[in-house]
């Protein structure tokens, strides 16, 4: 007889992992025990025959539950202790130095929607059904190991039906910590906006009123939304009034993929994400004529659309005449999302005529996650609810925080040769989602066991709230702070996620500060383990007004055409091909007028080589937006636009040296006489060209055989796809990233990178500030 002590690292608590061990070590005859440590990991002893050991380790490998995933497995050889059975042992407060790695929050599982409906359920029409397959992990879990006792779910003490489930090791809810049922379980309630309670059935009546054209606030899982009759055209118009947002797009849920397919186009890959256990928002491509209310996205050409993930929202559906709902998180533009009773009330009294609220605490708040196929891979947009606290692998070892940017925030803790990417924090430089993002950072600190850090990683923006904020950390905890630049860390994320070596990067986005203090966004950069270098770059373009710019993008455009025109000629060119841009602006001609001004002086002008406020002048100059009333607008609706265009104009951009020259472009856009989708069309061709061309010298002038891009322009279809092209043209690889977000979201993973690159001795912090 044989005896073995394994220990299994990974996705292995909350998924089923603990009974799965029960049967295939009953199955195999062996003996011994298997029990959660505190620190995520699973410790197992089995004693037996050789050959019965032998078999149950390949089961384990091979018949894991579909939720889990095993990092590694060590096992040793230990003296047999004589067991009688084969048990499940309590948890162990302890750990074992090993990988912290919590389940994210799963959609409900088919078994469970079946037992929803079925008449003779004890579970029957119960919104909070689950069991050990799905429901909410991150969102309710206070501390580690993963028992109910460390979860919001330990204030419902469980009736004697739902205990016998969960203590039962052949049992689909067998240690399922928020199991729970009419008797002993959470509970809707609805109410008006003043806190009176409506009596009868809440969900049922919830969706009668959503029928009738009200808005109402409904408490999920990661936080609250406000939903809407998404068919209703009057509600959506009311809506966005309410919650501020007069041209961002609205997610959607439908009720079944059906549904999405009589409004989207839906492709395999878009079909196997809305049915994955994330259930997140997939950003789909309208059909047309789009059936439904255009206000849902204003001027764009696609839809954010995902399905229930939840008990409540199908018994929503059942009871709803509407196929589909506006579904969109319950917050005022830059403001976290609410997720507390009390502070729905008091936050969202003006915008929800109603609120139907729980009360299980949500701890954890997570926003829906966002996904957009980009020429046929996944691109992350918000990487929160059904991703966090997943991991990215990274090769170094070391102990880190990096914060990530300010806008689209994540931070991210590096330990063990892994980035743990919070969820989606949002704009710090907000008070309300600063504090969010601290509190944020304690919680992941507690449930991966952080004492203490080796580096503090921030943007290099001495103004971000998120750089004052590592700095501050750092500080006081005696650690060393590293500063690493924006656009070094979105190509450092490419080379993380893809386990790259060296790389020729194409950074394209709106704003990063530069080493040099000038705005970048438009980069091609070298990096391997021992060398960053930028080495080419959009000719610097005049900002008058700085950051003002981004808001009012007449802004980048008068700067980019003052490049190649006088400022008279420009005030002229202006008025004669989107007159009503000056409309748009606060102040009017007056406000026009100063920006001449500023420019012919040089008064509060920056300089930029961002990508983005090129897309935000060309949208302007061909009147398809004046304004960015959220981010990435302008760029956003330009590429929607430049979607109805089919002729290639053959727009060229020179590249003198390191410098791409992309105002000759706005030149020969105003001379030429074509429609001006396909202009727009144009544009976002010959900047992918411009791009891919240069990678693709500087990839052979420097021997490098990958060309990457990131960005918040690496989201746009066209731009994305002519560099592919070019480059595996060439015969060289092309990369981007498919689980980092592309954008702001995913930073933090790059930043991570480079500070064990700094750790390892590869790179000085001169190398990624200067």
């Amino acid at each position: 007889m044989k005896a073995y002590h394994i220990h299994v690292e990974g996705i292995v608590q909350g998924v089923g992992f603990r009974p799965f061990v029960y049967r295939i070590a009953h199955e195999h005859n062996l003996r011994g025990y298997v029990k959660n440590l505190g620190d995520a990991g699973v410790e197992i002893v089995v004693e037996g025959e050789e050959h019965d050991i032998k078999a149950f380790l390949h089961d384990l490998k091979y018949r894991a539950p579909p939720l889990a995933k095993i990092e590694k497995v060590k096992k040793r050889e230990i003296p047999p202790q004589g067991f009688d059975n084969f048990y499940i042992e309590k948890s162990s407060q302890g750990g074992s130095g090993g990988d912290s790695i919590i389940p994210p929050d799963v959609s409900i599982c088919e078994d469970c929607i079946r037992e929803l409906f079925d008449p003779t359920n004890k579970r029957y029409m119960y919104p909070f059904i689950v069991c050990t397959n799905c429901g909410p992990r991150f969102t309710i879990i206070e501390d580690l190991p993963y028992d109910r006792i460390n979860t919001t779910m330990r204030e419902f003490e469980m009736c004697e039906f739902c205990e016998s489930e969960y203590k039962d090791p052949l049992n689909r809810r067998y240690h399922a910590e928020p199991v729970c049922c009419p008797v002993c379980g959470p509970s809707y309630r609805l109410y008006t906006r003043d806190g009176e309670e409506i009596i009868g059935d809440p969900i049922k009546k919830t969706a009668e009123l959503i029928d009738k054209g009200y808005i109402v606030a409904i408490k999920g899982i990661g936080g609250i939304h406000i939903a809407c009759d998404a068919t209703n055209e009057d509600v959506v118009e009311e809506l966005r009034k309410r919650i501020l947002r007069p041209q961002q797009p609205f997610a959607l849920m439908a009720k079944d993929l059906e549904t999405i397919e009589s409004f989207a186009i839906v492709s395999d890959a878009e079909k196997e994400e809305l049915l994955s256990y994330r259930k997140p928002i997939v950003a789909l491509r309208k059909k047309e004529p789009f059936p439904l209310p255009e206000a849902l996205a204003p001027g764009l050409h696609t839809i954010g659309v995902m399905l229930p993930y939840s008990g409540i929202h199908y018994l929503l559906f059942h009871y709803s005449k509407s196929p589909v709902y506006v579904m969109t998180s319950a917050n005022y533009p830059g403001l976290p999302m609410v997720k507390d009773n009390d502070k729905a009330f008091k936050e969202l009294k003006d915008l929800a005529d109603y609120f139907l609220l729980h009360n299980r605490k949500i701890l954890n708040r997570a926003d829906d996650s966002v996904i957009r196929f980009v020429d046929g891979k996944r691109a992350v947009i918000r990487r929160s609810r059904g991703f966090v606290p997943l991991p990215i692998d990274i090769p170094f070892e070391f102990i880190g925080l990096a914060v990530g940017a300010e806008l689209l925030n994540a931070f991210g803790f590096a330990k063990n040769r892994r980035v743990y990417p919070s969820q989606y924090i949002g704009n710090t430089s907000k008070v309300e989602v600063l504090e969010f993002m601290r509190e944020a950072i304690a919680h992941f600190r507690k449930i991966l066991r952080i004492k203490n850090l080796d580096l503090v990683i921030s943007d290099l923006h001495p103004l971000y709230n998120t750089t004052k904020l590592a700095m501050e950390i750092a500080e006081n905890e005696g650690v060393e702070f590293l500063q690493v630049q924006h656009h070094y860390a979105h190509i450092a994320s490419v080379m993380a996620e893809n386990k790259l070596d060296e790389i020729i990067g194409i950074a394209v986005d709106g704003v990063g500060y530069g080493v040099d203090g000038n705005t970048w966004g438009g980069e091609v950069i070298y990096m391997s383990y021992e060398d960053v270098e930028r080495l080419a770059h959009i000719d610097y373009y005049p900002l008058p007004g700085g950051d003002l710019a981004s808001y009012y993008p007449l802004r980048a455009l008068v700067g980019i055409l003052s490049k190649i025109y006088d400022i008279e000629e420009v005030k002229g060119v202006i008025q004669r091909c989107c007159p009503k841009a000056i409309d748009s602006l606060k102040y009017g001609k007056v406000e026009f007028n100063v920006i001449l001004n500023q420019l012919a002086r040089e008064i509060n002008v920056s300089y930029a080589s961002s990508t983005g406020r090129v897309l935000d002048a060309f949208a302007v100059m061909l009147n398809v937006a004046y304004r960015r009333t959220y981010e990435g607008e302008p760029a956003m609706k330009l590429e929607s636009f430049a979607f109805r265009g089919k002729n290639d104009l053959g727009f060229s951009i020179p590249i003198d040296g390191e410098k791409i020259k992309v105002e000759e472009m706005f030149r020969q856009a105003l001379e030429v006489k074509a429609n001006p989708a396909d202009i727009a069309y144009s544009v976002h061709l010959a900047l992918g060209r411009a791009f891919g061309e240069i990678a693709v010298e500087k990839a052979r002038e420097f021997g490098v055989k990958n060309v990457g891009v990131s960005g918040g322009v690496a989201y746009n279809e066209l731009i994305v796809k002519t560099i592919r092209k070019i480059v595996e043209r060439n015969g060289l690889k092309f990369y981007v990233t498919q689980e980092v977000p592309r954008g702001d979201n995913g930073i933090n993973v790059g930043q991570a990178f480079l500070g064990g690159l700094y750790l390892e001795g590869y790179l000085s912090k001169e190398d990624l500030m200067l």
